[in-house]
């Protein structure tokens, strides 16, 4: 079992910059594909970034790549989402998201571990 608890999240005008953190507790966390979903109001959940247990692989959703970075950190049980120029788009509430998978999935039915989400807003 992972519980995950998001941190890093608040107001920022566009260009600027943030970092999400996730905090995972639970010894299996080092095996699991992690994901940063986002979800704004009136709009389904999207998938954001993922990176594999070793952190060797990554994935991104165009509308992030080359601006967002995912990291890991598994001696801290940690997962980072490092957002860059950032657009009024990109105003969300912003949920880590855990699964024990052989591939990475941008398919938020796949992760089965969330957190409670952390707000991102940026202004024009």
């Amino acid at each position: 079992q992972v519980q995950l608890v998001e941190s890093g999240g608040g107001l920022v005008q566009a260009g600027g910059s943030l970092r999400l953190s996730c905090a995972a507790s639970g010894r299996a966390y080092s095996r699991y594909i992690m994901g940063w979903f986002r979800q704004a109001p009136g709009k389904e959940r999207e998938f954001v970034a993922a990176i594999s247990w070793s952190g060797a692989g990554t994935s991104y959703s165009d509308s992030v790549k080359g601006r967002f970075t995912i990291s890991r950190d598994s001696a801290k049980n940690a997962v980072y989402l490092q957002m860059n120029s950032l657009k009024p788009g990109d105003t969300a509430v912003y949920f880590c998201a855990g699964c024990v998978s052989a591939v990475i999935s941008t398919a938020k039915d796949a992760y089965n571990h969330w957190g409670q989400g952390t707000q991102v807003t940026v202004s024009s």
